[in-house]
Order: C-alpha cells, then structure tokens, then sequence
C-alpha cells in the first residue's frame, strides 16, 4: 500500500530540509535544532501535544549515581482507584544519538489516558559521546529505579511493563531480557514499536525500503556506527537482542511494524523468534506507516491506530 498524500510530502519536505545523520558531525547542535522545531506551532502540530486528560509532569532523579530526567504522564479524574496503578517505562527512539521523552509525548500519554498506567518516559545518555552500552545501562538502571521507588511514585511495583520505538524499541528489547536473566523485576509485558533489534544483517526490507522517508539504509548504518562506536562489530547481544542466545521466558509482548520502513524486518522477524520460543506475542503491522509513525500524528493517521492497539493489549496483560 501506498503512503498517504499527507505523509509522502512529508517526507519530500523533511529529506530537503534535513542532513542525513551520517553526514552529521555536531550532534549537540542537531538536538538543540529538533528541540527547537518540537517546540514550534509547526512542531507541536506534527509531533502532537500530550492528551489533557492526563497530567504530564517533568522530573530530575538521582539514578545509579546520574542526574536522570523523565516525564510521568498519569491519568487525572475518572473513580478513585482502590489500588495503585500498572506502571510502564517508556524509551524513546532517535537512533540511540538524539530524541528526547517529549518526542513520545503524544504516543506515551495516550496510552496513559487508555490504559490507567502510569507511562514514565526516561531519557538516556546518547551517543556518540556516550557510545555502546552507556543506553543500555541507563536504561536497565531506570527500570530497576521504578520498582524500588514504586511506593514513592504511587505505582504497582508487580504490574511492570517496558516500551520503546525504533533504538528504544531495542533497549526495551534488551532490558526485558536483562530482567528475565536477573528474575526481577518480573515484567508483564512489552511493547516494540518499529524496533532496532538486529545491528548489522540486512534483510529484504532494507533492500525494498532502502530510500525511505525518515529513515533510509544509509541512516540506519550510521546510526549504528555512531552508536556502537569502537565497539562497531561486537557479537555483545545487548547490542542485537535478537541474538540473544535464548528469548524463552519473556514476557507478553507486542510488537508494532510500519509498513514503509527498512526496520520492518527487525520487528517481524523478533517477533517470530519470540513465538518460536513460546512467548506469547502480538505482531500488529500498519501497511500505511513510515517508521517513526507514533512521534509524527499530525502526517500519520496511523498512528492514532497504534495507540488503540498498544492500549487494548495493556489493558489485557496489565
């Protein structure tokens, strides 16, 4: 299926306005440029704002030694709960170089006002200043931060579950297996939307969606160059968690997949592994989607889609 109109000129406006991440060498002032833009009227009319029916609210914790913000999107209004709510650890995507959690604003708070849960997004070191495994780390250190500061946060501490887009989706990816190896905390679900799981082999989707609006073959390697670094070449499957050498045990998973994206054999093919293994898993694909779909409603219709499909597989296993 074809793009619709409003996302094709989309992406013949972004790919003229926007160097390619491989031929970017100032990466702090890259991030200073899209924050700018998420903060425009044109911005906020393409990235979304956050639902009002929450209340979103920005926090600096002290994580494993660090400085970490993040953003708790909750439900405000509706019946007084008589238990504390699920909790979700939302991490954004951005290659693993840029992005923020108000990227996910729009995805993250939605979700939220659907499910009940308490959706906090983490930020986390980028690279190339902070290369492979600074990501990983910090975001199995923000996971194991929630738990033990559930009673503070006004959150189940055994109703747990992680999510993350495009290098996020593959962090989530990797700290669901990190949590499955360590037997805690004991997640009920995640959820990989468009997720990076695989750093080097290419599969047929690369080839087909090679010159794609927002994410092209070419980005997708320099994105994992900048963020493995001197590491480029490690079989370190934090790195790739489909090379995991077992993804028995996980938990509920759901797995979103864009149909115009050269990741889109990442997800599918994870979320085979992960079936093959006996999880249980959701594949849910959006032939009209590009990736990035969820951070971008104001081009994508998809994406109010993808909020319905995350929220109702939550609610189910939350």
């Amino acid at each position: 299926m074809t793009l619709p109109l409003v996302t094709r000129v989309f992406g013949v406006l972004e790919r003229l306005s926007s160097t390619p991440i491989e031929e970017v060498d100032d990466f702090a002032q890259r991030r200073a440029q899209r924050l700018r833009l998420q903060r425009s009227p044109v911005g906020r009319w393409l990235f979304g704002t956050a639902d009002p029916a929450v209340r979103t609210t920005e926090h600096l914790v002290d994580v494993d030694g660090r400085p970490r913000r993040f953003l708790q999107h909750r439900l405000v209004g509706g019946p007084a709960a008589t238990t504390a709510p699920p909790v979700v650890l939302n991490l954004h995507g951005g290659g693993w170089v840029q992005g923020n959690p108000e990227q996910s604003a729009w995805f993250a708070s939605r979700v939220a006002a659907r499910t009940g849960a308490v959706v906090l997004s983490f930020d986390y070191r980028l690279a190339p200043e902070h290369p492979f495994p600074a990501g990983v780390d910090d975001a199995w250190a923000a996971l194991q931060w929630v738990v033990e500061h559930a009673e503070e946060l006004d959150v189940d501490p055994e109703r747990v579950a992680v999510m993350g887009d495009s290098a996020g989706g593959g962090l989530a990816a990797t700290v669901a297996l990190m949590a499955r190896d360590a037997g805690a905390p004991r997640l009920r679900a995640e959820v990989l939307v468009y997720p990076g799981v695989e750093a080097y082999d290419r599969w047929p989707s690369e080839d087909e969606f090679a010159d794609a609006p927002v994410l092209t073959s070419s980005n997708m390697r320099g994105f994992v160059r900048r963020y493995l670094g001197d590491q480029y070449g490690t079989l370190d499957w934090r790195a790739s968690p489909i090379r995991a050498a077992s993804h028995a045990g996980l938990p509920s998973t759901l797995v979103l997949v864009a149909g115009h994206d050269p990741l889109a054999d990442n997800g599918r093919r994870y979320a085979a592994q992960l079936g093959e293994q006996g999880v249980h898993v959701v594949l849910q694909e959006f032939p009209e989607a590009l990736h990035g779909f969820i951070s971008l409603p104001g081009v994508s219709p998809s994406a109010a889609d993808a909020v319905q499909a995350t929220s109702a597989f939550l609610r189910d296993v939350l």
